[in-house]
């Protein structure tokens, strides 16, 4: 990690965490996690810090995620890829219970690993040029960083909709589903697209085959989209994530989901879609990845629930 990846001060009772490498939107390597693991330890007993406030540098974002090439490289390298998503999730957990008011800046991009720095922080701000989302099933992996449970109880399927598709929502609607605060600055309109009828009616129950097809033949054209968007994405990714999210909603206690979250983790970065996902979109991006299953329809039950069994220690 360069020493200037993350800047770190205290100044007038506030702890302040400013990710910098706004070239790659903030985006979080393991030596980036590890320091802000032991930042917000050292925050959380400093009685000089009273609160804590987190921001990215740059123009376009917090935080586009974890750097996921360096992952992909992990991985084809046959290295360890646990220790990157351990320490990721101990910085989210450590977010989640820190004690003190923990204020995330949320402008611009801020998805993945962004929002698993700041979605379940005390005090979440978002402004015009915010936007959420958590694109993972467009890279074989699938939306983790604790996000699930709140995506499962947003109303009307529309976290089913915005975990299976990555679609990104503005500040308003960042309100409105739970995944922020406060808008600072003029408020946008929210995105009348997402409060279309048909999300509740296409996303409803727990296979990922039968919800396509409703989608592809509803009368609504944004319906048909949305399954054209589902087809271009992972169907192994599709698959998992609609199972993780179901398991998720009776979630309470964060930390009750590490183990979940770890093994599917590791299975999905280990499995050839996050590689050729990765490529298609950051290395080579020729936007055309070809994935081990052809539709979602070939993915098995038996193949989604093998993901789920705990990982060996």
């Amino acid at each position: 990690m360069s020493a200037d990846d993350l800047l770190v001060e205290v100044a007038d009772g506030v702890g302040r965490i400013r990710l910098n490498r706004p070239r790659q939107i903030n985006a979080l390597t393991v030596p980036m996690m590890h320091t802000l693991l032991q930042v917000l330890g050292d925050f959380a007993v400093d009685d000089r810090v009273s609160r804590v406030e987190l921001s990215g540098a740059g123009e376009r974002g917090l935080c586009a995620g974890a750097d996921v090439r360096e992952l992909r490289e992990r991985a084809l390298r046959g290295g360890e890829v646990g220790e990157f998503f351990t320490t990721e999730y101990a910085v989210d957990l450590a977010v989640a219970s820190f004690a003190k008011p923990y204020r995330a800046e949320m402008t611009g991009i801020t998805m993945g690993g962004g929002l698993g720095l700041s979605a379940h922080g005390s005090q979440r701000v978002v402004d015009a040029s915010s936007r959420l989302a958590m694109p993972e099933t467009q890279i074989g992996l699938f939306p983790d960083v604790f996000m699930t449970p709140l995506l499962a109880r947003m109303p009307g399927e529309i976290g089913t909709h915005l975990a299976l598709t990555g679609t990104a929502v503005n500040a308003a609607d960042a309100v409105r589903l739970g995944l922020a605060d406060e808008v600072s600055g003029p408020v946008p309109e929210p995105d009348p697209a997402l409060a279309a009828p048909w999300i509740a009616e296409c996303y409803a129950g727990d296979d990922a085959s039968v919800i396509l097809q409703r989608l592809e033949t509803h009368a609504d054209s944004a319906a048909r989209e949305a399954a054209a968007e589902l087809r271009r994405r992972s169907p192994v990714s599709v698959a998992v994530t609609l199972e993780a999210l179901r398991r998720a909603a009776s979630i309470e206690y964060l930390p009750d989901l590490l183990p979940q979250e770890l093994a599917l983790a590791v299975r999905l970065a280990t499995g050839p879609d996050f590689a050729e996902g990765v490529r298609a979109q950051l290395v080579d991006r020729d936007r055309d990845p070809h994935w081990s299953h052809a539709r979602v329809e070939d993915v098995t039950r038996d193949e989604v629930l093998a993901y789920f069994e705990p990982l060996r220690t």
